[in-house]
């Protein structure tokens, strides 16, 4: 449950931000509660006790009882929001949200998974949280620091919505629920990249590699080829300027 502690506080007259320039060279911190049945009323505070509080805080919501100074009793209030200086991370101011113990508030609590999912751990899954903080209603006094979901049964395509989720007794989720809250994926196979020379060489196309002839294999000369050899038995050719080539005498018997 979400943890309660005691703040003392005073109430705050000046305004401005050179009031709130001069309360901090003195350590105070500028506030306000708003909300409930009673009007908003401007409070300074312990830069301090504020600090304190804030380091010991288990989780984002705390339940303040605030002790007013010159006010009968304690009133209290969420701490609804603090702000930082963006320099150095100085609290700056705080709001504080009076409640009432036996009326339900809404907040914002953290989700966090517990465990690791088998499809991670054995297949190399991811697991995905797609909801960081649950919306709830419940009474002030059940108010979590935040709810935790085993997600160690997980398989790769496996989820888990908000209707899965185990609240504890008395909180309710005020969100749809078949919202996703957290998932395992299958994992993503990253593909090489391609090198400037093997698009150069694909651009190219295959290599064409021609056959060389056998040692001592001759290309046959083309017909009527200056050199060409005589095929014997064959007619001589024809002298130049058409004469027939004279004919080979037989011998004498």
């Amino acid at each position: 449950m979400a943890k309660q502690v005691k703040l003392k506080a005073e109430p705050r007259t000046a305004t401005g931000r050179s009031a709130a320039r001069r309360l901090k060279t003195r350590g105070i911190v500028p506030a306000v509660v708003y909300g409930g049945k009673e009007k908003s009323q401007p409070l300074q505070v312990s830069a301090r006790d504020i600090n304190a509080m804030l380091s010991h805080a288990s989780g984002e919501n705390i339940l303040v009882e605030l002790e007013v100074a010159g006010h009968k009793g304690t009133r209290t209030a969420l701490l609804q929001e603090v702000q930082h200086s963006p320099v150095g991370g100085d609290v700056l101011h705080v709001d504080f949200h009076a409640i009432s113990m036996d009326e339900k508030i809404q907040a914002d609590v953290p989700l966090e998974p517990l465990g690791v999912p088998n499809g991670v751990k054995n297949f190399g899954g991811l697991l995905d949280q797609n909801l960081r903080a649950l919306p709830i209603e419940c009474l002030p006094r059940d108010l979590p620091d935040k709810v935790t979901v085993d997600v160690s049964a997980l398989n790769i395509g496996d989820a888990i919505h908000v209707r899965d989720i185990k609240l504890p007794s008395g909180v309710t989720a005020k969100v749809q629920p078949d919202l996703t809250a957290f998932s395992v994926m299958a994992p993503v196979i990253e593909e090489e990249p391609v090198t400037a020379e093997a698009e150069a060489a694909a651009a190219a196309g295959p290599e064409v590699i021609t056959a060389k002839k056998e040692e001592g294999e001759a290309a046959a000369p083309a017909a009527g080829a200056k050199g060409a050899p005589a095929v014997k038995g064959a007619p001589a050719p024809a002298a130049k300027g058409g004469a027939p080539a004279p004919k080979e005498k037989e011998p004498k018997k």
